[in-house]
């Protein structure tokens, strides 16, 4: 015998491709060992059919009773309602693969019926825990953003979400499957991911603006109305897009920028002030008694005080170049710039008028000229004259001038 017959005799037969005659067969084979499993074993399979039917009406109830929940209480938010709201979406193929699996594993059905069952109830297991993963994963996102008011953005954006996260579940899901099916899906994933990286290369600006969006949904440095400013930009949010954010600026035009650049900035958000803080410094001439500058940080305490401020401190700070400066610092309650704005008019106008009464002279640029004499003594910058002494008219004659 030659070594090719040999080799050819050694081989173990291969299986016989799929026909239509050999799926009849493997049927008609499934069957008939049921049938004789049902009546080798029909008291444990009443048994468990009896429980089948209490887990499949436990699992309707459940399902029924999230799903009324839900409708009687559609706002509610919190970890309860997205569990409820996963429960509603159990599906009937589900719930009768769960109960025909313990029926199955507690009557030792045979290999052939077990092996079908298995198949099926993976299958039913791996989809729905994506259903309810979906479910579970928006309803964190919404319970994140509930209450926002993004408008057009918020509804493009779970839109999105949603596509993304239910694309994302489900592809897993059926590698999960066919990986159990014995089915090589090195090369379904490899292709994926080529195919992601790809698409994300193309688009890489878009996508970066997009999640650039979905984190200031998500993470509300700011929303619709506040006032903000970054670089030199003062302006309140007007709309926050998918790809840019408009901002209306105090001087009145509309800036847009987007929202990758924008995010990649110092950011500071005006509105969310607990309040607002302001300093000046006052100078005083330096003829103003010690005395007198030992009281001025109390005069200003007093004036910030009795003008609706919040008094944080004043003090000495300076020997300047024309006057003793003083400092004084004060906030005003909450975000409100108008208030603020007022407040630090009264305080200002309240300095200026307190001044004057005591007598206590703002200091402004100034400067004295001395002269010396060729010894170096300081002597009158002007020459000493004899005032002229009027003595009026005494019978029409005019009085001589003296100088």
């Amino acid at each position: 015998m030659s070594n090719a017959a040999a080799a050819n005799a050694a081989a173990p037969p291969t299986a016989p491709a799929w026909s239509p005659d050999r799926f009849q067969e493997q049927v008609g084979e499934l069957v008939a060992t049921s049938l004789a499993w049902i009546q080798s074993n029909w008291l444990q399979l009443a048994i468990a059919a009896v429980i089948a039917v209490l887990i499949v009406g436990a699992l309707h109830w459940v399902r029924n009773w999230a799903t009324h929940r839900n409708e009687t209480k559609p706002d509610s938010t919190g970890w309860a309602a997205i569990l409820r709201r996963a429960a509603a979406k159990t599906g009937n193929f589900f719930i009768i693969m769960v109960a025909i699996k313990l029926v199955e594993g507690y009557a030792y059905a045979p290999e052939l019926l077990t092996s079908t069952v298995n198949f099926l109830f993976t299958i039913a297991a791996v989809f729905q825990a994506a259903i309810w993963a979906r479910e579970i994963i928006l309803g964190m996102v919404e319970a994140r953003t509930q209450g926002d008011h993004h408008g057009e953005a918020l509804g493009s954006a779970m839109g999105i979400i949603r596509l993304l996260v239910t694309f994302a579940l489900f592809a897993i899901a059926l590698i999960v499957v066919l990986d159990n099916l014995g089915v090589n899906v090195t090369g379904l994933v490899a292709g994926l991911g080529v195919g992601g990286i790809a698409i994300g290369l193309a688009a890489q600006g878009i996508f970066a603006d997009l999640f650039a969006a979905l984190s200031i949904i998500f993470d509300k440095p700011f929303r619709r109305g506040d006032s903000i400013n970054y670089d030199q930009t003062f302006g309140s949010i007007e709309a926050i897009g998918l790809k840019s954010t408009r901002i209306r600026a105090f001087t009145g035009e509309e800036r847009i920028i987007s929202n990758k650049n924008l995010l990649e900035k110092e950011i500071l958000n005006n509105t969310r002030r607990d309040h607002r803080r302001h300093k000046w410094t006052i100078g005083v001439i330096y003829q103003t008694p010690p005395a007198t500058c030992a009281a001025i940080p109390g005069i200003l305490k007093d004036i910030v005080e009795a003008n609706q401020g919040i008094f944080i401190r004043a003090g000495f700070v300076n020997f300047g170049a024309s006057s003793l400066d003083f400092e004084i610092e004060f906030d005003t309650a909450g975000p409100d710039y108008a208030t603020f704005y007022d407040v630090r008019t009264a305080i200002g106008i309240a300095i200026l008028q307190r001044f004057n009464d005591d007598g206590i002279e703002i200091a402004y640029p100034t400067q004295t000229t001395f002269t010396a004499a060729p010894d170096g003594t300081l002597v009158m910058p002007y020459a000493s004259v004899q005032p002229v002494q009027d003595v009026g008219h005494s019978g029409g004659e005019e009085a001589p001038a003296r100088g």
